[in-house]
């Protein structure tokens, strides 16, 4: 199975273009922290190149720049190519499939920001007067000894 799942930041701007069969691809690379830091304490990265097509190309040339945080699926693609000195070389894109924006548009938080979503507010009760517990057959926990609970 050629499965792989990515969180990063980009680390440029999208380059979009449209091949000479009319179909949209987008290219961009992003950053993915590891989960250990070197002996030394640094954070360690690594870089992976992304490529979209179609729809989702078009998306992402529209909508992403660098810095924003991002979710891919996709496979991994394995491509070799001739250097400048002429040794040939191998090169690892991943193909996306799906890439979910997980930064707001105005955000351009760098690789290691991390801002989590504020805290939900406490909802107010709803109070129905046709409902009630014992009608549906609930016993309200609230009201019952721990040595009433059924577990």
């Amino acid at each position: 199975m050629n499965k792989v799942f990515l969180i990063g930041n980009l680390t440029r701007d999208p380059e979009s273009r449209v091949t000479t069969s009319d179909i949209p691809v987008c290219n961009f690379s992003i950053a993915v922290n590891r989960r250990r830091r070197s002996q030394d304490g640094a954070q360690e990265t690594d870089f992976f190149n992304i490529v979209t097509w179609r729809q989702l190309a078009e998306n992402c040339g529209k909508y992403l720049a660098k810095g924003r945080k991002v979710a891919v699926s996709g496979t991994i693609q394995t491509r070799t190519y001739e250097a400048q000195d002429g040794t040939k070389r191998n090169a690892f894109d991943i193909v996306a499939d799906e890439v979910e924006f997980l930064s707001s548009q105005n955000s351009t938080a760098s690789s290691g920001d991390y801002h989590p979503a504020p805290a939900p507010q406490q909802a107010a009760p709803v109070v129905n007067s046709a409902y009630s517990p014992a009608e549906s057959g609930f016993t309200p926990v609230e009201n019952m000894d721990d040595d009433e609970l059924p577990f």
